[in-house]
């Protein structure tokens, strides 16, 4: 059972998630939730935050392209994680709304530039993490530049 408190269905770009989730069929997917009223967020939500019922449906954006909204470059990161470490704010249009997410990159980023969530084998390297190895993921999403 995840110890994620977004729940079952989050998207941890971060690599910081449960370990026993690795089974799940979720890894290298970017999926946001969906309640019946309409509302899409990234990440899901227990409780949908516009009308507070439960979000149980899904969005896959792990197909979509999305569009950087702002970028920065971490130059110090924690224990394990790429040096310098850019990450991005990339925009997805779902029905008409907006969705946010934030990742990592593969590459340089500049506003407006499109990308695609790309599955990633190991964000982090497990052997200077702080947890124990195997409590945690250490794959997931980054974007990626397209043309």
């Amino acid at each position: 059972m995840s110890n994620d408190p977004r729940g079952p269905d989050s998207n941890d770009t971060t690599g910081e998630g449960d370990a026993e989730s690795d089974g799940d069929d979720t890894a290298g997917r970017l999926l946001a939730g969906r309640c019946d009223c309409g509302h899409v967020t990234y990440p899901s939500h227990p409780v949908c935050p516009a009308c507070g019922e439960p979000q149980e449906g899904q969005v896959e954006l792990s197909e979509r392209k999305g569009t950087v909204l702002t970028w920065t470059t971490a130059t110090t990161t924690p224990p394990g994680v790429r040096e310098p470490n850019t990450l991005a704010i990339v925009v997805f249009e779902v029905d008409g709304q907006q969705v946010r997410a934030l990742g990592g990159t593969t590459d340089a980023v500049e506003i407006g530039d499109r990308v695609r969530p790309v599955h990633v084998e190991q964000l982090r390297d497990p052997e200077a993490c702080v947890r124990a190895a195997e409590s945690q993921r250490f794959d997931g999403v980054r974007f990626e530049p397209v043309e």
